[in-house]
């Protein structure tokens, strides 16, 4: 992050018209109905006359097949997010920042989970997305950690640190990951919601329902999780402050019917504008299909919010979404077709709207 870049006037206009233009080179189901019919090399010389050429060109002389297309979509995906800092400042660039901090949480748990299973250093960095805060010396380090237990001691002071500190009591005398990565999400989405303005403009008013809207999406999930696996876990362990849909207790009452929570969702503020992947939500049978119709809904979500008012930090945070999406749906044809499965397994395990 740039120091003082927060500082000063949110150049809304320029940048979502930037956005906008970089959205525009996002693949469509087309496309998607075109790769699931190719090979893994098939994949890669599509994608070399694409968005991704630069990057498949410049990995090509070190990987080849699905390892080049996975290396090639984590840098372009890193490549665009720098970008669009790069052209934000004021309120905006903070928002930005704040959200892309995602990646932070996502790398802090990718390796915590891969020090608890006994992954090698190198399979943990695979995974790794660098497009967070954390500086690559950092996630250097963490990387190379013995222990969980030093993975804590070197975030701290930073967004992690003390939500993981609070937390590893807990991990030890259970002996499961749960109660840290739950701490690194709540850490992010605390972060997400604060030094938030008293009176909001109608950006920022935006930028608030967002955030809410995420947090729901993300406590639903959990708790259609918890729903169809049958196992004996108090929701509220997973859940997130911030959120309008429901508090802690009625999400407790709730993850006990998949059908009620629908419901509910479908009679929320979220619910007409939702109806087609609530729909969808509501048919689907397996959780697979449950968590890709939350993925479609809260893209969908995004755009509403994008388009009720172009000139504010929205339709960034949705081309974020949708170029998440797109890496997801490349990754997963790439690995599907590797692993032999058919054009419509894959397209089961695609998010478009």
């Amino acid at each position: 992050m740039k120091l003082g870049q927060e500082d000063g006037t949110a150049n809304y206009e320029y940048v979502t018209a930037r956005v906008r233009s970089r959205r525009s080179t996002l693949f469509d189901e087309s496309d998607y109905r075109k790769l699931v019919r190719m090979g893994p090399s098939e994949i890669a010389r599509f994608m070399e006359e694409s968005e991704y050429e630069r990057e498949m060109n410049a990995l090509g002389t070190r990987f080849s097949g699905v390892d080049l297309i996975e290396y090639a979509l984590n840098e372009n995906l890193v490549k665009h997010f720098d970008d669009v800092l790069d052209w934000a400042e004021g309120k905006l660039y903070d928002y930005i920042a704040r959200y892309l901090r995602k990646f932070d949480a996502w790398n802090v748990k990718t390796v915590i989970r891969g020090i608890y299973s006994g992954a090698t250093s190198t399979e943990i960095d695979d995974d790794l997305i660098e497009a967070g805060e954390l500086s690559d010396e950092l996630l250097g380090r963490l990387v190379e950690s013995n222990s969980i237990e030093n993975v804590i001691e070197l975030l701290s002071g930073t967004l992690f640190g003390d939500a993981l500190e609070d937390a590893y009591e807990l991990y030890e005398a259970e002996g499961i990951l749960v109660p840290l990565e739950n701490a690194v999400d709540r850490a992010y989405y605390a972060n997400l919601q604060s030094n938030l303005p008293r009176n909001p403009n109608r950006a920022e008013k935006l930028y608030i329902e967002f955030v809410q809207a995420e947090v729901d999406f993300r406590n639903l999930r959990n708790a259609l999780r918890i729903a169809r696996s049958g196992a004996d876990i108090d929701p509220v362990e997973f859940y997130i402050e911030g959120g309008r849909l429901f508090d802690e207790d009625e999400l407790r009452q709730l993850a006990n019917n998949p059908e009620e929570l629908v419901a509910r969702v479908r009679d929320s503020t979220y619910g007409d504008e939702l109806d087609e992947a609530l729909t969808e939500l509501d048919g689907a049978q397996n959780l697979i299909g449950f968590e890709h119709a939350l993925d479609a809904a809260l893209l969908e979500y995004s755009h509403t919010l994008s388009n009720r008012y172009p000139l504010s930090v929205c339709p960034v945070l949705a081309y974020v979404l949708a170029k998440e999406r797109e890496v997801d749906n490349i990754r997963a044809i790439a690995r599907g077709r590797e692993a032999g499965l058919s054009p419509e397994e894959i397209e089961t395990e695609l998010v478009t709207v």
